[in-house]
């Protein structure tokens, strides 16, 4: 991953935008996280602070955000400012759909669960570029948020449908790699789940 994908090493969500004006991978990824602990927050201190953190963040790259319902299930969609007015969409201001971003808010709400995820993927995340070297790291990396964020599961309990999405949807809407990156992808894929010692679910090619 290139430095203007990720949060920067105090955490505070400045990378640059990228060339095309979509959001930087990091920076949806921390914006995905501030909304799932915001809404298992209990505390409205806390549900303030998270809120505020997220519109920091989302407008320093000029970017709105709304929380749509889909038959039940809520979508965090993020939108570039230009595109409202009076909180509407317009869309003759739509040049570049591919700028907007829509995460499923699906998984445990409990940021604890989360964070245990979370961390259990890393751990394998790390595993991986042990063994394999960076690139299939960098891959194992942009499955882990997929899997932490969008499903809030364990990447070896993503089922083959779910990999599709993460290959033909996250990656292309969601995440920057680099040509090695998408030469490699689906080795990588492979190699997570012979490094978590799961059996591979098989994938459309």
């Amino acid at each position: 991953m290139t430095d203007g994908n990720a949060i920067d090493a105090d955490g505070d969500g400045d990378a640059a935008a990228t060339d095309d004006g979509q959001l930087p991978r990091g920076v949806v990824d921390e914006v995905e996280r501030l909304t799932r602990l915001k809404r298992a927050a209990v505390d409205d201190n806390e549900i303030e602070a998270y809120e505020d953190r997220r519109d920091e963040l989302l407008d320093k790259h000029d970017f709105t955000f709304r929380i749509r319902d889909d038959d039940g299930d809520d979508v965090l969609v993020c939108h570039p400012a230009e595109w409202h007015e009076d909180g509407v969409i317009r869309t003759d201001r739509i040049e570049n759909i591919d700028r907007g971003i829509e995460i499923p808010l699906e998984g445990t709400d409990d940021p604890d669960d989360w964070e245990a995820v979370d961390e259990r993927n890393r751990e394998l995340v790390a595993a991986v570029r042990d063994a394999h070297g960076d690139v299939h790291g960098d891959n194992a990396a942009m499955l882990a948020d997929f899997a932490g964020n969008h499903y809030a599961k364990p990447i070896e309990s993503l089922t083959s449908e779910e990999l599709t999405e993460f290959r033909d949807e996250y990656v292309v809407r969601n995440a920057w790699p680099s040509a090695k990156q998408r030469e490699l992808l689906a080795e990588s894929i492979e190699l997570v789940f012979e490094t978590a010692g799961e059996p591979f679910p098989e994938v459309e090619r």
